[in-house]
This record gives C-alpha cells, structure tokens and sequence, in this order.
C-alpha cells in the first residue's frame, strides 16, 4: 500500500530496515545452514549465511553501478522462509504439507513479508516494495508452471510478473548466494573435521590460492593459511562475476531494469570457466559435506522432530501460542489449518523445535 516517503532514506533502504527488523529475520540466529544449531557456535547459521550474502552482494552491485539498497534488501530476505533444520526441514515438511499444496521455502519468505509479520498498524506483513517482491520471488530466475499456493497467492495480490527475470539486483543477491556458502561451507567443513586442508587443494581455483599463499607466506600457521587461501577463493569468484557480468550488461544493450527482465536470459553469472570449476568443488562438498555420514546421521534424526511436530498441532492446534487461536478459529477446512500448522512450524528456530518436541513428546531426538 502507498506510504509517505521518508525524508531521510529511500524506499529501498525503508526495505531493508524493515526486513532486518523482522522477528523471521532475528530467528534465522539459531536455524541451520549444515550443521544443527547446537553442534557449535562456531559454524554458520542461517542468520550469519545471510549477512555473508548481503556483503558480497552489496560489492557487487556498487561495482557494476546498481542499486545497493535493493540489492542488499533481496540477499536479506532470501533465506526468511528456511524451517529450523535447513534443507532436512524444509524437506520433511514439504511431504507432511503435500495434501496440502506442499511447502516451499521461497514461497514461504513471500508469505512472511506480505502476511506473516505483524507489527505494523496499518498493514500485515512489511509493506515492501513491488521491486523488493519481485526479487525475493525470482531471484532464481522466472518462475513457471504450477506455482507453489504461498506465491500464487502473492501474486495475485501484486502480479510479479513471474514469466521474466528479476532485477540485475535481484540476480546480484542470488550469485552472491552461491559465492558466500561455496566459499564458507569449504571452511565449515574443515573446522567439522568432514575433510582436510590438503584435500580441498588438489580441486580447482582452490589449489591455486593455497599456493599463492604458500608463496607470499611461507611457514604461516595452518589456520591462517587457511583463512588467507579461502578469502583468495572468495575474491576469485567475486571478481569473475562483476567481470563477467559488465561484459554482458554492456553487450545486451539494455537501458532499463525492463529491458532487463525482457532479455530472456541472466545478466549476472559467472564465466563458463570458473562456473565449470565450481561445479567441480559443488560436486566435492555434496559427496564429503552434505552427504557425510555423520551429517545424514543428525538430518534423520531432526527430521522425526519435523515430522511428530506436524500430527500433534493439526490434530489439537491450540497447543499453539494464544495469539495463533485467532487464524485457527477463521480456518474453514484442514487445508487452512494445515497451512497455519506449517507457518507455525516453518518459523521456528532449530532450538525451540527441539524444546517443544521434548516438552510435547518427551522424547530427545538428539541424544545418542
């Protein structure tokens, strides 16, 4: 809806100051990136993966002239409709909520920042802009086909116009998604013991900034090291993308964030030859990282914490919080309820969906 404009900041910046003092932004402190919230305090969580991203996105767009404030508000919000327990959640509660139109953690970000956040008078949700919208809808690119029910219900709303590409800005946050968890999942997974410093050198880009290193430093300690040879893979991957993508910007001709979303392809990538290569280090961290066993191991046991959670709360929903009761009461069906249950659980972080398990179950799905 309109709103005054601010005599001090933009509608942008109102954006971004609005999505970091979202209670769904506070939350993403203790909800999973890979590993589960109590297995360290050293790790990423969703919250510190997502100031990660808006850095590097924030880099980006002032290198290639666009706008910092959209961007950085896209890579803010990209990751507010993630379950506690990551991937592992979002996929136990995709199959508990596919009677129910399913679960998608994009939709669902949608859906917070229009529905779900309520502090504000005059308005559910954020009130954020369309531009805002837009990106945090498809900074993945155009979405076609069946529509998860949370994003066609917004786009009814505000028509995002989901057929074309988002913003350069909005391409900016979701390449910088992937620079900031390719480059911090390799030092995740070397602080978790999953593979070795001598291991991550024999892959492309990779081996390349460990001897460089080498060579400035010689003797350095191990961590240091470490730390030297993985911000040269960051600033690697930083530099092919705003090379990359000026080359295209200035090749497509476009004059207008319009002729933008009508070119039918991106314009914010990376070169064929380091995509190739990430691929490669991509291929390394699903079979030593995400596939690990001792990672499966936690993701199977989180994932009964999911699924126990679901049954309990559609079948007695008012184990809820009170100030639920009132969506509960104004659900005509199961549909509707399902639904509710799903943004109930969606939001929590991984330590309240452990504590509430216990309390409701009595179970202690983590212990060995």
């Amino acid at each position: 809806m309109p709103e005054e404009e601010s005599s001090f900041r933009s509608c942008f910046q109102r954006d971004r100051d609005r999505i970091i003092h979202a209670s769904a932004f506070r939350r993403l402190k203790h909800k999973t990136q890979v590993f589960v919230e109590h297995e360290g305090d050293n790790y990423r969580t969703r919250l510190t993966h997502s100031i990660e991203v808006a850095q590097v996105a924030r880099t980006i767009a002032g290198a290639l002239g666009l706008n910092p404030e959209l961007t950085e508000a896209v890579a803010l919000a990209h990751d507010l409709g993630h379950t506690p327990f990551g991937h592992t959640g979002e996929d136990a509660l995709h199959a508990l909520m596919e009677p129910y139109g399913g679960f998608d953690h994009n939709a669902q970000a949608i859906r917070i920042v229009t529905r779900l956040e309520r502090h504000y008078a005059e308005f559910d949700g954020c009130n954020l802009t369309w531009e805002c919208l837009e990106g945090i809808a498809k900074h993945n690119g155009p979405v076609t086909g069946d529509l998860p029910w949370a994003l066609a219900e917004c786009n009814d709303a505000f028509d995002l116009e989901l057929h074309t590409h988002a913003s350069a800005e909005a391409q900016v946050a979701a390449l910088s998604d992937d620079i900031a968890y390719n480059n911090h999942d390799l030092l995740d997974g070397l602080r978790a013991g999953l593979f070795t410093d001598d291991e991550i050198a024999q892959l492309p880009i990779i081996g390349d900034c460990y001897a460089d290193v080498d060579r400035k430093y010689p003797g350095l300690d191990p961590y240091r090291r470490r730390h030297e040879a993985l911000r040269r893979v960051f600033g690697v991957m930083v530099s092919d993308v705003i090379d990359t993508s000026r080359a295209i910007l200035a090749a497509s001709g476009a004059q207008s964030v319009e002729d933008i979303r009508e070119l039918g392809h991106p314009v914010i990538r990376f070169s064929d030859g380091v995509w190739a290569q990430l691929r490669e280090i991509r291929a390394f961290l699903f079979t030593r990282m995400y596939r690990a066993p001792s990672v499966m191991e936690v993701r199977a046991r989180v994932s009964r914490v999911v699924e126990e959670l679901f049954p309990i709360y559609l079948n007695d929903p008012r184990q809820m919080p009170r100030h639920w009761h009132g969506d509960i009461e104004a659900a005509v069906d199961e549909t509707q309820l399902a639904r509710i249950v799903s943004d109930y659980i969606s939001g929590m972080t991984d330590r309240f969906a452990l504590q509430d398990h216990a309390r409701l179950t009595g179970k202690m799905p983590l212990e060995r």
